[in-house]
């Protein structure tokens, strides 16, 4: 049984695959506790890996999101197994904190102030920007290094921010922009 916030069919508004049409499994719980998280991560239903097959096979996109709250507190290689004999590709938002199955298809690491993490493979980085070091986050093994504005009032400071450090890209919540889920 894993507990799920919900499942939902979106393009994805963030990072590497914006637009891209994909499945949300969206966890509840996390492990920390970032003053602007979007997600009431505490909510949500047990479910069976069958029953969420099945929500994820109601949609006609091949990419799945594993998000949260924080997806590594539920996942494992039964569910990423399960997920790819169905014909998905699965990614994981994870804030890098613990482990993850090494066969999860693509990682979008949003690692938070002052956590240590816990993983060594990420395909991109995503840090939500509140005006600090980007430094550290710099030395992560990524090839895909994006920066997001913590709410529309620092747009402008974060993209300041990319133009000084060329090395990021800039990452709107697109999904917010365009009122979507």
């Amino acid at each position: 049984m894993r507990k799920i916030n919900e499942i939902f069919y979106s393009l994805q508004g963030e990072g590497y695959y914006t637009g891209t049409p994909a499945i949300f499994v969206r966890f509840s719980g996390c492990n920390l506790k970032c003053s602007f998280c979007d997600t009431h991560h505490e909510e949500g239903v047990m479910m069976t890996d069958d029953e969420i097959l099945a929500e994820v096979r109601r949609y006609p996109a091949v990419t799945v999101v594993l998000t949260g709250g924080e997806p590594s507190l539920w996942i494992d290689d039964e569910l990423i197994d399960r997920l790819h004999a169905a014909g998905k590709y699965v990614t994981i938002e994870t804030n890098g904190t613990r482990p993850i199955p090494a066969t999860i298809d693509w990682v979008t690491c949003s690692p938070k102030q002052g956590a240590k993490l816990g993983i060594q493979r990420m395909d991109e980085v995503k840090v939500v920007y509140e005006g600090q070091d980007l430094g550290l986050y710099e030395l992560l093994p990524a090839e895909h290094f994006f920066l997001q504005p913590c709410s529309c009032q620092n747009t402008a400071e974060t993209v300041e921010c990319v133009l000084r450090h060329p090395k990021w890209r800039l990452s709107l919540q697109t999904h917010k922009l365009i009122s979507i889920q």
